[in-house]
């Protein structure tokens, strides 16, 4: 027969299981709406930075314009931006982003292309120090909402890599945003900058909303209206100079940008499991709860057998 102690024990261990969880999935909430808070309050500047560049693009030519940020190299080593996060349960989003990373080594291997990883988030980094990866920069423990600041600091290492010719490209690897339940790891390069890469194109931000009790996600197509220089515009610097200056900021605007996405992927994928978490302990308690029932009846009966025998024997 089931010990009833034992089995009141083990639901009272996961009804506190489940208020953890439950605890857990609430302030994962609550950081995905600062993330997209942060995304809705950096786009002024991202819109302004998209406009100066538009225009800058119809002054110039950039195919003939010899900056360093442009130039293409025979790539011979490639450097690996890896963005993972510096915890756990949160799914599979860290194993999903480190395969991505793996997989894209060996596809550069196989091109005979050496390459070395820039690795931000823990979990990342203990992986690849495990395997004697080549690493040649590492950044943890980050704000769990990136800043422009740390953005910035990271964007400064890879053009130091890529300037000083140590890399010939850079590779970003990164958690798209989709939905609360979908996340996609994806490679993106970031150096050398392209025509194409500097292009207007429509932008998404997504807001977190409820509805019926349930936390859903709610994109919203962002158009960036674009107003022209005029024509007779006289500028101070060189358009050249100015674009050279710009381009840090681009770079900057654009890693801030994934960083975002990767830690809003974190969260929704924290999320997630976690509700995930809640719902199996809440199974869980039901099935232990029956199995104390029918343990408990079984006793009582058994009480009364006993009782009625001891008559009998009278």
């Amino acid at each position: 027969m089931p010990n009833l102690k034992a089995i009141r024990d083990r639901i009272k261990s996961v009804k506190n299981t489940k208020k953890i969880t439950e605890a857990m999935r609430l302030v994962a909430a609550a950081k995905v709406r600062r993330a997209q808070e942060q995304v809705t309050s950096t786009r002024p500047f991202a819109d302004n930075l998209a406009q100066v560049l538009y225009n800058l693009q119809g002054r110039l030519k950039f195919e003939d314009v010899d900056l360093p940020l442009f130039k293409q190299r025979e790539v011979k080593k490639v450097g690996l931006l890896v963005v993972s996060g510096d915890r756990g349960l949160c799914g599979g989003y860290n194993s999903n982003i480190i395969r991505r990373a793996e997989q894209r080594a060996r596809e550069l291997e196989a091109e005979g292309i050496e390459y070395t990883f820039v690795l931000v988030g823990r979990k990342a980094k203990q992986y690849f120090e495990r395997r004697n990866a080549s690493i040649d920069k590492v950044y943890f423990g980050l704000e769990q909402i990136p800043t422009s600041a740390e953005a910035s600091q990271i964007a400064d290492e890879l053009l130091s890599l890529f300037l000083s010719e140590t890399v010939d490209r850079v590779e970003l690897i990164y958690t798209r945003f989709v939905s609360l339940i979908s996340s996609r790891p994806v490679v993106q390069t970031l150096l050398p900058l392209t025509v194409q890469g500097l292009e207007v194109k429509d932008d998404e931000i997504f807001r977190l909303t409820t509805r019926g009790g349930e936390f859903q996600v709610e994109r919203e197509k962002v158009t960036t209206e674009i107003t022209s220089f005029p024509q007779d515009m006289i500028f101070e610097q060189d358009p050249v100079q100015i674009l050279d200056s710009l381009l840090p900021l681009y770079l900057n605007n654009q890693l801030l940008r994934a960083l975002q996405e990767s830690a809003a992927s974190e969260l929704a994928a924290r999320m997630t499991a976690m509700n995930n978490a809640s719902d199996n302990a809440s199974e869980l308690i039901g099935t232990l709860t029956l199995s104390y029932n029918k343990a408990r009846q079984a006793s009582i009966t058994q009480e009364i057998l006993e009782v009625v025998a001891g008559a009998n024997a009278l």
